[in-house]
Parts: structure tokens; sequence; C-alpha cells
């Protein structure tokens, strides 16, 4: 006796050929560069907003000093790794960036003084600054920013000046 035979396999028609989609080459770029964002940005974690950069010459060793300062209490000297404000600091870091928009905004730059020792260019948002420590007429902004720079550079960064 013969056995049955086994239905044939079901086999699904054949779809009908569809033209190939290109993808624009700026669409791969994009991928690419948030990829390559994402991988530079540190795992995606948010960077906090910078308050203000100084950038101090001046006439004496240890004068050439580059400060970068965010909102979180976190200082850059001279390129360097992140470092933290102290507590006193914390406080007026704020609060002379607060003081610093009005001038900034007008792109103060003050002539230096017959004595100068330092000289202060600070950027921030809304413009810059410049300023020698013994420049005429200074806002008194200026002052307690030369002050907070020496004792971060100091404090913080443990520079001589």
């Amino acid at each position: 006796m013969r056995a049955a035979p086994a239905p044939a396999a079901r086999r699904r028609p054949p779809r009908p050929e569809q033209p190939r989609r290109e993808r624009p080459a700026f669409a791969l770029g994009a991928a690419l560069g948030a990829a390559l964002a994402l991988l530079l940005g540190g795992c995606g974690g948010i960077k906090a907003a910078d308050l203000f950069l100084v950038q101090r010459t001046g006439t004496v060793r240890g004068a050439p000093l580059t400060l970068l300062v965010n909102e979180e209490g976190g200082v850059r000297c001279n390129g360097g790794p992140e470092l933290k404000l102290e507590d006193a600091q914390l406080i007026e870091a704020p609060t002379t960036q607060e003081d610093l928009p009005a001038p900034a905004s007008r792109h103060l730059s003050l002539a230096p003084g017959p004595r100068s020792v330092f000289s202060y260019r600070v950027r921030l948002e809304s413009g810059s600054v410049s300023f020698s420590d013994d420049s005429p007429r200074q806002p008194a902004v200026f002052h307690r920013l030369a002050l907070f720079v020496l004792t971060t550079a100091q404090r913080v960064c443990h520079l001589p000046l």
C-alpha cells in the first residue's frame, strides 16, 4: 500500500519588485554626526552653562590665566580639568556675573593706569569687558571680579597668583 502524497507546501506568490529607495546623503551624515556628538559628549550628560570666561595677563610671573566658570560652581583653570569652587566663591561667582551684563553689553574697555600689573578680558553671553587692575573709573564689579580671579587662582587652581 502506498502512502498518500504529502500536501505541497504552500508557497507565497512572489512580491512584485519595488524600486529601491535611496537615502539622501545628508541623512547619513546627520546620523553619523549625532552619534559622534553623543560619543564626545560623555554619555549624553547635561553640561552646565558657562557664567563667564576671564583671561588675565600681566607683567609678573604667573600672571597669565584663563578661567572658565560655570553655573554649577565648576571652574577650569588654563584649560585643565574641572574643579569645584569653594563655598564663598559659589556665592560670589553668580553675583559678579549678574552685575557684568550692563558694562559687557556696551563692550566697556578701560585703559590701564600708570602702574598696571594685571589686565583682564571677560566674556559672557551679553558681551565683553576689558580693564586693568588700576584702570581709572572702574565699576565696583571689576574690583570684585579681580578679587574673585585672584582667590580662585590661589585656592582652587593652586597657582601662586
